[in-house]
């Protein structure tokens, strides 16, 4: 089941505080040209940001001010707008800038963003720098309503050093009532010189109860455990818990735990049907998996480290881990950093070789049946 695109939605849940923080400082006449929007992956960033952009371009004559800009009143090119709740951005689905943005259709904004790649049938790995060169002549050009011209950079960090050096080229001498909203999942992963040219603003991770409540909307048709099981999953990422519930990873999770279950001593047919199945279904299972098992080390390690029981996605885990780190809690914490570090590159190395994923699987859990012996 699709889900709304980032420019397609109205809805924006869990950052209400970063909402405030833009209409503040648009409301303050000072707003800034560049904001660096950052977080995890599939919290709601570009949602954030086309929000805003709906926002400044439905008031094209009004309020706030960026650096060079010159203010300006009045109504903008569809008349008087209706009041904006007092500190929110919000932008009715059925209004005209609405509906040109959601159509991609709107001559002042403009959305850099990876692009697929027909041969390879995915996403490119990067953003193209001509695509950021692009970002030069649209805002060279006058505004087609005389208002804003906003772009939004879906993925920053994406770029290569040309396309970060042209974007700084661009940040140095930005335009008149120009607003730039870069969206990245690696802000320290910039050019130290783009960041002190930025607002940044960071969005944390969404709770368990919202993921849970955009789950409950999005994926209704779910059995209620497996929404409260991806919402769990997820670790506080939509996003990420809508791309588990669309490649069954609930289902994939229940297996591997109940093939850990079994350990120190592997039960040999349940590890090599789960290796099975996943070299049957492919690279998206595969994938699933594989960051679903490193994931599960990863909690079986913070949680020796600080001495804490995990919070259960399915029956029994808690306990499965609680024993596989001894009476202590912390029973062999190198060794298991050792085979977190071994299996994480193991798929890394799958994932860019033509390597055979049943024995990789394999592989893996052979790993953590020797590490608990």
């Amino acid at each position: 089941m699709s889900t709304p695109s980032p420019r397609e939605t109205s809805e924006l849940s869990g950052h209400e505080g970063a909402e405030r923080v833009l209409r503040a400082a648009w409301d303050s006449g000072r707003l800034p040209h560049a904001w660096l929007i950052g977080g995890i992956g599939g919290i709601g960033k570009a949602t954030l940001a086309f929000r805003f952009a709906r926002f400044a371009l439905a008031r094209e004559g009004d309020g706030g001010t960026a650096a060079g800009g010159d203010g300006g009143g009045g109504p903008g090119l569809f008349g008087a707008m209706p009041a904006a709740p007092p500190s929110g951005l919000f932008l009715a689905p059925d209004h005209p800038v609405f509906r040109r943005v959601r159509a991609g259709g709107h001559s002042d904004l403009l959305t850099v963003e990876r692009r697929f790649d027909d041969k390879r049938g995915r996403m490119k790995t990067d953003i193209a720098v001509d695509d950021v060169r692009e970002v030069t002549a649209f805002l060279r050009r006058t505004s087609g309503e005389g208002g804003w011209r906003v772009v939004v950079i879906d993925g920053v960090d994406r770029m290569n050093a040309s396309g970060h050096n042209a974007l700084l080229k661009i940040l140095e001498e930005p335009p008149a009532r120009a607003l730039l909203l870069l969206v990245t999942e690696a802000p320290g992963g910039l050019l130290p010189t783009i960041r002190s040219r930025c607002r940044t603003l960071m969005l944390e991770p969404l709770s368990e109860p919202v993921v849970r409540q955009l789950l409950d909307r999005h994926r209704a048709e779910l059995p209620e455990a497996d929404r409260a099981a991806l919402a769990r999953l997820a670790e506080g990422s939509i996003g990420h818990a809508l791309t588990l519930a669309d490649a069954d990873g609930v289902a994939l999770y229940r297996q591997m735990v109940a093939v850990l279950a079994t350990l120190p001593r592997l039960d040999q047919r349940a590890a090599h049907a789960l290796a099975e199945t996943l070299g049957r279904k492919g690279d998206e299972a595969f994938e699933t998996a594989a960051g679903l098992l490193v994931w599960w080390l990863t909690r079986l390690i913070r949680s020796g480290a600080r001495g804490t029981k995990v919070a259960e996605v399915v029956p029994g885990e808690a306990a499965l881990i609680a024993r596989l780190l001894g009476p202590n809690g912390q029973g062999g914490l190198d060794r298991w950093l050792e085979v977190w570090e071994k299996i994480t590159r193991s798929f890394v190395r799958a994932a860019s070789a033509n390597l055979d994923r049943k024995q990789v699987v394999l592989n893996a859990l052979l790993s953590l049946e020797a590490a608990t012996s």
